[in-house]
């Protein structure tokens, strides 16, 4: 955990998943939509892991991709922290009584028009994790020091809009963790680093 406490003791730049493509220009004037995610990571005894979702193969965005708990920020939310903190409840019953936020990181812009905050938060006790049956198939666990590891990342490429689009990719066994989560992880693991 102390990587993780010295990570968000540093500063950090905003990131997004156009940091790999320079040459695409975004269009000006540009509105994003407020989001959240929750970067929850709970102690075992080997180790801290971090808790991932699959994405329901149902839905219509992304669907069957790993994610970090999270969504848009809803006019009710009061701030991107409660809305990380009500997806996470929604998406796989984690109750925000069973947490501590060490903080927030800046700002990821997604390539679907989301202005992404990340909430950094350390689970103080179990929870009763239930998937949301419409919106994640699978809740699963990865070693923090895998995810900390920049070793660990590779950059990866797919044609998007009729051009190569080139994106980070931090895979775990049989998970594929790419695009905005892997983006958002990496900017994580520099900040982690000694």
């Amino acid at each position: 955990m102390k990587q993780l406490h010295r990570a968000m003791a540093r500063p950090g730049g905003s990131s997004s998943d156009f940091d790999l493509n320079p040459e695409f220009r975004l269009p000006p004037g540009r509105e994003l939509r407020p989001a959240a995610v929750l970067v929850a990571v709970r102690r075992t005894a080997s180790g801290p892991e971090l808790i991932l979702t699959k994405r329901s193969s149902r839905l219509r965005h992304h669907p069957g991709q790993i994610a970090l708990p999270g969504g848009k920020q809803d006019p009710e939310d009061a701030d991107p922290i409660a809305a990380a903190l009500r997806e996470a409840h929604e998406e796989i019953n984690l109750h925000s009584g069973c947490l501590d936020v060490v903080g927030t990181m800046p700002l990821h812009e997604t390539v679907t028009g989301f202005s992404v905050t990340p909430v950094v938060a350390i689970l103080h006790r179990d929870f009763a994790c239930v998937p949301e049956a419409g919106e994640v198939d699978e809740v699963f666990a990865v070693p923090l020091a895998h995810v900390l590891d920049p070793a660990n990342y590779a950059v990866q490429s797919r044609i998007w809009q009729g051009r190569e689009r080139r994106y980070y990719t931090v895979p775990y066994g049989p998970y594929y963790i790419w695009g905005a989560t892997a983006r958002i992880l990496r900017s994580l693991a520099d900040r982690a680093a000694p």
